[in-house]
């Protein structure tokens, strides 16, 4: 369950941009992409709290949109949990990514709120009091507008469908103990602003 405006909501499904941001693709040498990367999260993967689930995990903050007619009507911020040596693993096979995104509690989310889709979006998280990640909707390879097509296009979107949209440089690993604080900006006026602390089962 997601919470919009105190609101709670089931989502369907997750899709997720990989590979949106040109630093974020430098930073773990990744290749350029010739086409939107598109993947999926399930909604069993989503929780509220930032769940460490004792392994090697990576996390990576996204720009989060919520869809009703197909359109943008709400917006919050994510966690995209990785395990990442798994996903080295099955990216040097050839194999699908799933069992390193798609597992329990590997969706974690704010809060949502409403959204003027005129406003230019941008995000920062900051780990333990520092600033780790600084996501510019200018600085994404696909825009908005390119991402929701696209999404129609391959999934086909439905009402309380959730796109993250992809995430800037700075994914680190993290442990029990860290906290983590998201903020998300409008045209520069904040939003929302959402804490965790990672904690394990």
């Amino acid at each position: 369950m997601i919470t919009l405006n105190n609101i709670s909501l089931r989502p369907g499904k997750i899709i997720c941009v990989g590979r949106n941001y040109v630093k974020h693709i430098e930073e773990l040498n990744n290749e350029f992409p010739q086409e939107m990367v598109l993947f999926q999260k399930s909604a069993s993967s989503i929780s509220r709290q930032l769940i460490h689930p004792m392994k090697s995990c990576r996390f990576e903050a996204e720009i989060c949109l919520l869809i009703k007619n197909k359109k943008v009507y709400a917006i919050g911020a994510g966690l995209d949990l990785t395990l990442d040596k798994i996903q080295n693993r099955l990216k040097e096979k050839g194999l699908p990514w799933e069992r390193a995104k798609n597992f329990k509690n590997a969706a974690v989310f704010s809060d949502f709120v409403f959204f003027d889709t005129q406003s230019k979006l941008s995000m920062k998280l900051y780990k333990n009091g520092k600033l780790q990640q600084n996501a510019k909707e200018e600085n994404m390879i696909y825009s908005i507008n390119e991402i929701l097509s696209q999404s129609e296009e391959v999934f086909g979107l439905e009402d309380n469908d959730i796109i993250m949209t992809g995430t800037p440089e700075g994914v680190d690993n993290f442990i029990i103990g860290d906290n983590f604080r998201i903020e998300l900006y409008a045209d520069n006026e904040l939003l929302l602003r959402h804490s965790w602390v990672a904690i394990t089962n």
